[in-house]
């Protein structure tokens, strides 16, 4: 302790010497250096300049913030530089420590020039960006080749809205050429660079079309979580719904559908109304509801009428399409006449029936003759069907559209040779395998020009990649720059900072050794306390007493036999208590021979009042256990002294040791005796005097262990039968 005190004496003055060191340098300084405060501004109109590079020749370096204003420690005679791209280099000598007024010229000229030409730069990319949207339908090439531009100049700038929007709009040019992938990737770019909402909603929306159905999911409900207008939560609300129902999971589907529907028709939003409950019909058709999703559609067709007409063509051919599957074909037959009557009334060629699962349906007037002779050839009216098959070859041949004109050639000749005709079927056969050799031609055509397509696209997005990681590149050296400079007016601060740590870290190490020195002391002192009361308590005086009463007995009647037998293992008892009294734990092996030994010398004394057990179970290794030195035997001398002793038949007292599980024991101490309650009533005033203290030591004994040993001991007592008889202790004991 007192070498401790010596330490900790030292340590305290040599941090009193560094504090004073460092002081005393400090004082000196102060005689030389001083802090300079000074604004830089523009003559003309006299402008604040901001973050103009203010620095001392071989010194300290800062800059000035919003308003012009700098701080710097400097001394007389020192050369200031300040330096800024308007004006390049001003040079000011230190005279004194009043404030400083810089005046340079050309910079308001220069900020004029500076805002034109961001105006001219921020036209000339929406310009870029307005071309390349314009392309995008025409020339993927040249519309990616307007995207790189802008990228191009926006290589120096600073703007993430701009950078964001180009990656955006490269985006939006792949969803239309269907390159799910990279359109999502460009999307995040633009996401992480500058977060809306609309770029959330193009994620999940793409997602979609990529059949990316959990993706899609995750990043719907994700957007839900920002402050959304009406009409993207309805947009959300069906893009949620059409990946449940996707997925399979109509139910999901149905309750983001419905919500959608909700918000559509509070803030009457008349096209996704109609939307919604075209797509509600379609939930439940697909669930198998089919009578509630033919009303739904009929609601559906009505809205679409009201809506517009163009609505309305696409909307039949929808419903027309569900009455196919539910074999409806004669309200399929006059639904689809309509159609093709509304749509050549409308003068459109085609409609584009669109939605988040189907990229494109187009309805064509081949294609409508086509579904009316295919629901008069599945009712087997072929005569009906003939001619519309024969009119939808006829504009499929005229709109080049191959894949219709295939379909409806095999379906005529089927219908064909179902009426009889077979040379005629033969003769429409031929010209169907015409049309699939001249479709596989141009299939085979397709697939080489989107391998070059592909190639082109890959190569743009390459040099795209590029000019991102050039300019990532760039980002870094900059910041690595700036921390560089940062690092180099820091380190005098650190380096202060460094040696009142290390002061004061081994000022704490000192103490933490103290406190764990006095710990340990502190814990020592206990064991030897908790060993002096185990001592105290370990056998009770009256059994020593009553012990030498039973060996003089034994001499009495000239038993000398028994006599010396018990009184040898009477001292074998005592040597091992007082051989285990400066443990705190001794192997659970020694304590069942001490326990044992014990209840023998208790039994050869009342060998007709009880009967005794041990058991031990075969699974439990008691080597691996340790106990604290006779700490059962107090429960046992309770047993056997105040409930067997005065039972009127012999009792029994069993002491059984068993596995809890692989870490703690359960030891078992019962008798029959009369009891707790009736062993109360008998006892005399000392002898309940003389039970509290025994009782109370034990339990103190077993609160310091468990507080030194981490609960190591519990201790439960309970009568054994209901009416207050026989007693039972259980002691859990957990392994080391």
């Amino acid at each position: 302790m007192k070498h401790l005190k010596y330490i900790l004496l030292l340590v305290f003055l040599f941090s009193f010497h560094e504090f004073s060191a460092q002081n005393t340098s400090e004082d000196k300084m102060e005689n030389t250096v001083f802090t300079v405060r000074g604004e830089v501004r523009g003559y003309e109109k006299r402008t604040p300049i901001p973050n103009a590079v203010v620095r001392i020749i071989g010194g300290e370096e800062t800059k000035t913030n919003k308003y012009g204003h700098f701080s710097i420690r400097t001394k007389v005679g020192d050369q200031l530089i300040i330096e800024h791209p308007s004006f390049g280099k001003e040079f000011h000598t230190i005279t004194n420590d009043e404030k400083i007024e810089v005046v340079v010229e050309g910079y308001d000229q220069e900020v004029k020039k500076r805002t034109g030409r961001r105006k001219e730069f921020i036209a000339s990319h929406r310009v870029l960006l307005d071309s390349a949207v314009m392309f995008k339908k025409k020339d993927i090439d040249k519309s990616i080749q307007y995207v790189e531009k802008s990228l191009e100049n926006l290589y120096d700038s600073t703007d993430d809205k701009k950078l964001s929007d180009s990656y955006a709009v490269l985006g939006d040019i792949y969803v239309y050429w269907k390159q799910y992938d990279l359109a999502i990737s460009n999307y995040r770019i633009a996401l992480n660079t500058y977060r809306t909402t609309r770029l959330w909603i193009a994620i999940g929306t793409t997602q979609l079309l990529n059949k990316e159905y959990n993706e899609a999911i995750v990043s719907f409900e994700t957007i839900l979580r920002n402050n959304l207008s009406r009409y993207q939560q309805t947009i959300i609300y069906e893009g949620l719904g059409d990946a449940y129902k996707a997925l399979k999971q109509y139910d999901k589907a149905l309750e983001n559908y419905n919500k959608g529907l909700a918000i559509a028709q509070a803030d009457l939003i008349t096209p996704k109304i109609t939307d919604l409950n075209s797509k509600i019909a379609e939930n439940y058709a697909a669930k198998g509801d089919v009578k509630t999703a033919n009303g739904l559609f009929l609601n559906s067709l009505r809205l679409a009428k009201k809506q517009n007409e163009s609505r309305a063509i696409v909307e039949q051919n929808r419903v027309a399409d569900f009455y196919n599957t539910t074999n409806s074909f004669d309200k399929e037959i006059e639904l689809r006449k309509q159609n093709l009557e509304d749509l050549e009334k409308s003068g459109f060629e085609n409609k584009s029936l669109t939605n988040s699962i189907k990229d494109s349906t187009l309805i064509t007037s081949q294609k409508i003759n086509y579904k009316i002779g295919n629901a008069f050839l599945l009712q087997e009216k072929y005569d009906e069907a003939i001619p519309y098959f024969e009119k939808s070859i006829s504009e499929a041949g005229k709109k080049e559209d191959l894949i219709i004109k295939k379909d409806a050639t095999r379906k005529l000749s089927e219908s064909l040779e179902n009426i009889g005709d077979f040379d005629q079927a033969k003769k429409v056969f031929e010209d169907y395998v015409d049309v699939v050799n001249e479709l596989v031609l141009r299939r085979e055509q397709e697939i080489s020009q989107a391998s070059r397509f592909g190639k082109r696209i890959q190569d743009n997005q390459l040099r795209i990649r590029s000019l991102e990681a050039d300019r990532e590149l760039r980002e870094a050296r900059i910041k690595n720059n700036i921390i560089q400079k940062e690092y180099a007016q820091e380190s005098n601060t650190r380096q202060k900072y460094t040696i009142y740590s290390l002061i004061f870290a081994m000022s704490l190490l000192v103490f933490t050794i103290y406190l764990l020195y006095r710990n340990s002391k502190q814990q020592k002192l206990a064991n030897n306390l908790l060993a002096l009361k185990s001592l105290r308590t370990q056998m009770n005086p009256h059994f020593i007493f009553n012990a030498l009463n039973s060996v003089n007995n034994y001499i009495a009647i000239n038993d000398e036999r028994n006599a010396n037998r018990y009184l040898s293992e009477f001292s074998t008892l005592m040597r091992s208590v007082l051989e285990n009294s400066d443990e705190d734990f001794i192997p659970l092996s020694k304590e069942l021979e001490l326990l044992e030994l014990y209840v023998r010398l208790e039994h050869m004394r009342f060998q007709d009042k009880f009967e005794y057990i041990i058991h031990v179970d075969e699974t439990v290794k008691v080597s691996d256990f340790q106990i604290p030195p006779m700490l059962l035997q107090p429960y046992i001398e309770n047993a056997i002294w105040h409930g067997l002793r005065y039972k009127e038949e012999k009792g029994m007292l069993h002491i059984s040791i068993a596995k809890k599980d692989d870490e703690t024991l359960q030891i078992t101490i019962e008798d029959n005796g009369i009891g707790r309650l009736r062993s109360m009533e008998l006892k005399t005033k000392n002898q309940l005097r003389q039970k509290s203290k025994g009782m109370g030591n034990i339990k103190k004994r077993i609160a310091i262990l468990n507080d030194m040993y981490k609960d190591k001991v519990d201790v439960t007592i309970s009568d054994v039968l209901e009416d207050g008889q026989g007693t039972k202790v259980i002691l859990t004991l957990k392994k080391d």
